[in-house]
């Protein structure tokens, strides 16, 4: 049974990731034998050579909103400005109501109040586990205006600089097309049209789903026995046409190729006692972590992820846990660049 420590590995600081390649597919690309462990270091744009046609990739369409709000909290007695709040808003609840989270958290108790600018204010209405609270817009302007006119792009902690002009097209997949992630699905960072139109002619199938990533995707685990780890629910929706392509592939015996551990989190969340992904939507707290069976992903496509966190034992459960930690170990050596935007690896 692994431990937490089991997961840990060694990265210089410098081969975090600050910013993004120019062109997205120059990204090198680290690919691991699942049934080996062989290793080879490829370039992204050579992702189509390694994929068989009629075989089907699967990506992950969320688009990522401008969730970070920074903004003062209500002085004393409602007069003046109190200190700096931070509110990263995750998702729209039914009662008009946001899942949101908030920092400094021992400030942010009910009733208390933010202001983004004249115009906009938010109200804590109840503190949850994890983290998480409840918060209500009550000013002039809605979630959605308040995050157009201040919101910024969610760039993780180990980003360390402001949010640039920039982030807002390149912390996005070329594909992205559903609001609601406040973390990008990384792995398909790396694509292009050209490269999507390069798969398409290889008849490559692409099938799109949506998981909307949330906080927990940067939530650390704090358990030496990770199986006290709780994660976070996140909502994702697979379309039938999208469902009857992955089940085409299934039963034909071809591949399945996951981009990215949210696409893989989906599909392995969706299954059915037959083995086949049932369309619609859900919601997933999924813990994969070895010992883990994958039914539905058989190729994963993905970004080398921090030391101790729930992607890197996802990984470690696809691609076995010895030879994952070797690619990585490998990756180190071999100067790749880490995190949202760094490089990638394929584990076929």
């Amino acid at each position: 049974m692994h431990r937490l420590s089991d997961f840990d590995y060694d990265l210089p600081s410098s081969q975090i990731a600050q910013h993004p390649l120019p062109d997205r597919a120059a990204s090198r690309l680290l690919v691991l034998d699942r049934a080996t462990g062989d290793i080879r270091h490829r370039s992204f744009r050579d992702l189509p050579e390694l994929i068989p046609p009629r075989d089907v990739l699967v990506i992950n369409t969320s688009r990522v909103i401008p969730a970070r709000l920074r903004g003062k909290r209500e002085g004393g007695r409602g007069t003046g400005t109190g200190g700096d709040a931070e509110i990263l808003l995750v998702r729209e609840l039914p009662d008009d109501t946001w899942l949101a989270m908030g920092h400094p958290g021992g400030k942010l108790k009910p009733g208390r109040r933010v202001a983004f600018g004249a115009d906009s204010v938010v109200e804590v209405v109840e503190v949850l586990g994890g983290g998480l609270r409840r918060v209500r817009f009550t000013g002039p302007l809605d979630a959605r205006a308040t995050l157009t006119k201040y919101g910024e792009v969610p760039l993780p902690p180990y980003i360390r600089r402001a949010p640039e002009d920039a982030d807002r097209e390149r912390y996005q997949t070329v594909y992205a097309a559903h609001d609601g992630s406040v973390a990008a699905p990384t792995a398909g960072l790396h694509f292009t049209p050209e490269l999507l139109a390069d798969l398409y002619t290889r008849q490559v199938r692409v099938a799109s789903i949506d998981l909307h990533v949330g906080p927990g995707t940067f939530k650390p685990v704090e358990s030496e026995d990770i199986s006290q780890h709780t994660m976070h629910a996140e909502p994702y929706e697979i379309t039938p046409g999208a469902a009857e392509w992955i089940n085409h592939a299934l039963e034909r015996k071809r591949g399945v190729w996951g981009v990215g551990t949210t696409v893989a989190r989906a599909l392995e969340s969706s299954v059915d006692p037959a083995g086949l992904v049932r369309p619609g939507s859900g919601e997933t707290a999924l813990f994969i972590r070895p010992p883990y069976e994958f039914k539905v992903v058989k190729h994963l496509i993905t970004n080398f992820h921090l030391p101790r966190s729930t992607l890197l034992m996802l990984v470690c459960a696809f691609g076995a846990y010895e030879r994952v930690m070797n690619a990585y170990r490998e990756a180190v050596k071999a100067g790749y660049r880490f995190y949202s935007y760094g490089d990638a690896m394929a584990i076929i």
